[in-house]
């Protein structure tokens, strides 16, 4: 499977690319692949606010629905609002479609993040 160097992970199968204050956020391929085939992918609202650990995103497929924690705090400044019509392109290239941008509140929540060696050390535990 496919994990870019250049991103950071959470062990929850959530890639991130931090630029500056914001972070993109989205799943990964092992999650897409799991998944199966994704049908909706429930957004929340841009404005809205999470705390690390809150539910950010619900991710629905043929097989399950998988609820996915988010891996920083702060608030949502965009949405990918692409997915409300094509959620399927999760399954085309999980890392060019991210799911929500946040602004984040505490850059020392980073250091909980994992990079793609890691990750990928996670997956094979």
């Amino acid at each position: 499977m496919d994990h870019p160097v250049d991103l950071m992970y959470t062990r929850e199968h959530c890639w991130i690319l931090l630029e500056d204050d914001a972070a993109y956020i989205g799943i990964t391929d092992f999650a897409q692949n799991e998944l199966g085939e994704i049908l909706f992918v429930e957004l929340p609202e841009a404005g809205a606010w999470f705390d690390q650990g809150d539910v950010f995103a619900e991710v629905e497929s043929a097989r399950t629905t998988w609820e996915f924690p988010c891996p920083l705090s702060g608030e949502v400044l965009e949405v990918n609002s692409d997915l409300d019509d094509a959620p399927e392109n999760i399954n085309e290239d999980p890392y060019e479609n991210w799911i929500i941008k946040l602004k984040v509140d505490d850059p020392d929540e980073t250091e909980d993040l994992i990079d793609a060696d890691q990750y990928e050390a996670c997956l094979e535990e």
